[in-house]
């Protein structure tokens, strides 16, 4: 395991002990100052009081509790659930709730990376497996316990999302559970004001922002988990319903929809859920082009028209390959595709962003996971909870500096984007976080100049795919400048960079 990792974080509670880029031997070195940097031709001005939109959420990982393998029986049903990953990989990431040494790691990682805004999965099954007899004590439930108690102590905002119903008492006709729409509406969304009121109300939880009571039902460019059989019936009537239980039952928890993948297109007309949710998020798997920027733009303008946040509550790269045991989702390559996606959706307007995912077995439909806690091989949970390097740390580069609730401000670049992919936030504390990606094949050298910003040192952190990799590496300022001066950066081919007025060591927790 990374033993490295895990001694730097478990001094947080003692000390925090210096360290230095395993690779700049000594103190970082002052980023020299480069005139006006005409010379060089990439100029990147931030420019701090032209301030673009400000986010209701921030940025993190999917972290689901459901943990039960369960044969399908599919030739019970006349609409079956497909063979291959039936739930794709939203389940069976955690290590055993039993084993405490494990989940503590868990959440070191979790504190590390300073996720701040996380979709967290249970299923209906869970928590009320038989019509009106609700558990809340077993093992999937105390998953989901843990994972909340983390939320809570972190300040980090929930986006509780239900993501199938998988019980047969209220399964359609002929319909698989697992992808069945609820027969009886009443019953559906009194289960879930059960649920919420339990969590809010009896467990304390006041880290629950956001509900969505379905994963990616028809409506976009594709849908799974919403299937009448036989019957007629639409996922509204259910919306509708799960609102005028809410507001009967005085659960003012925002109702999020309509949770479509993968990109779907904005057309109003469709938008017929509207009136029955206070939040609008969608999810995207295909990058995130100029196009889809704009198509996202559009999303986030009509939701903020009409007064609801607009989040992107998963995102990756399925074009990397994706698949049982496919590894492309957690390369370098991926992590480069999914910073270029987060920076464009900021641009967009997007009030939050959640990646899939953090924990995951890998085993499934694809290597999504952030952290190591499953062996593939001999198919067994791991004692020792390790990064998977390419996608931690890729993903790092941005969490640890993403305050939740902050703005996004006026970033410019005077090449397109195909040549480097920019964004600019400033936290509710004042702090500045400038990213940088170049996914090309070039180094590049850029000019950065920031205005309108009181004169703090800036911290320059980056990462490679060559550095990641390297034994040992550890996520520390490689460059320091004064924020009043023009510099110039290197930038190397396939790189992520941050620069910020936060100044991490690697022992430190991500900000929140």
């Amino acid at each position: 395991m990374n033993s490295r990792f895990l001694l730097s974080v478990a001094l947080w509670t003692v000390c925090v002990i210096p360290t230095v880029h395993p690779y700049n031997a000594g103190e970082p070195e002052v980023a020299s100052y480069a005139g006006d940097g005409s010379d060089a031709g990439i100029n990147v001005n931030v420019d701090v009081s032209r301030v673009h939109h400000t986010l209701r959420g921030g940025m993190g990982a999917s972290w689901h509790a459901i943990s039960k393998e369960l044969p399908l029986n599919n030739e019970k049903y006349k609409y079956p659930a497909r063979e291959i990953a039936p739930r794709g990989s939203a389940y069976g990431g955690n290590p055993p709730v039993t084993d405490t040494e494990a989940w503590r790691q868990v959440k070191q990682y979790a504190s590390w990376l300073g996720m701040n805004f996380l979709r967290v999965e249970l299923s209906q099954r869970m928590y009320e497996p038989e019509r009106g007899k609700f558990d809340w004590e077993n093992e999937e439930m105390q998953a989901l316990y843990l994972i909340l108690d983390w939320c809570e102590q972190n300040d980090a905002d929930v986006f509780l999302q239900q993501m199938w119903g998988y019980v047969a008492w209220n399964a359609c006709p002929g319909v698989h559970p697992l992808i069945s729409a609820p027969e009886n509406l009443d019953d559906f969304a009194n289960g879930i004001a059960t649920l919420l009121e339990y969590l809010t109300k009896t467990k304390g939880y006041s880290c629950i922002k956001y509900f969505c009571m379905t994963n990616e039902p028809p409506g976009g460019p594709w849908g799974y988990w919403w299937e009448y059989g036989d019957e007629k019936g639409n996922v509204n009537d259910a919306w509708k319903k799960l609102k005028e239980v809410f507001d009967k039952r005085g659960i003012t928890i925002p109702i999020s929809g309509p949770d479509w993948t993968s990109m779907p297109v904005f057309n109003e007309e469709k938008l017929t859920f509207a009136p029955y949710v206070q939040s609008v998020d969608i999810h995207s798997y295909d990058g995130i082009n100029a196009a889809g920027e704009l198509n996202l733009k559009r999303w986030a303008e009509w939701a903020h028209a009409n007064g609801k946040p607009f989040f992107l509550t998963e995102y990756g790269n399925m074009k990397l390959g994706y698949g049982d045991d496919h590894p492309g989702p957690k390369s370098f390559e991926a992590s480069l595709s999914n910073a270029d996606d987060v920076l464009r959706a900021l641009r967009a307007g997007v009030d939050g962003v959640n990646r899939w995912s953090f924990t995951n077995r890998g085993n499934l439909d694809g290597q999504w996971q952030l952290i190591k806690t499953y062996d593939r091989e001999n198919k067994v949970y791991l004692k020792d909870v390790e990064p998977e390097n390419e996608a931690f740390y890729g993903f790092a580069i941005l969490s640890r500096f993403f305050s939740k609730y902050s703005s996004v401000v006026e970033c410019s670049v005077n090449r397109p984007d195909s040549v480097l992919v920019s964004a600019a936030l400033l936290s509710p504390k004042g702090e500045l976080s400038i990213f940088l990606v170049n996914s090309t094949k070039d180094d590049l050298t850029v000019n950065l100049g920031i205005a309108s910003f009181p004169e703090k040192k800036m911290n320059i952190y980056q990462v490679t795919k060559e550095t990641v990799i390297r034994p040992g590496f550890e996520m520390n300022v490689i460059q320091h400048f004064n924020s009043s001066k023009k510099i110039r950066l290197k930038l190397p081919a396939g790189s992520i960079t941050t620069v910020s007025s936060y100044s991490l060591k690697h022992s430190d927790k991500g900000v929140y």
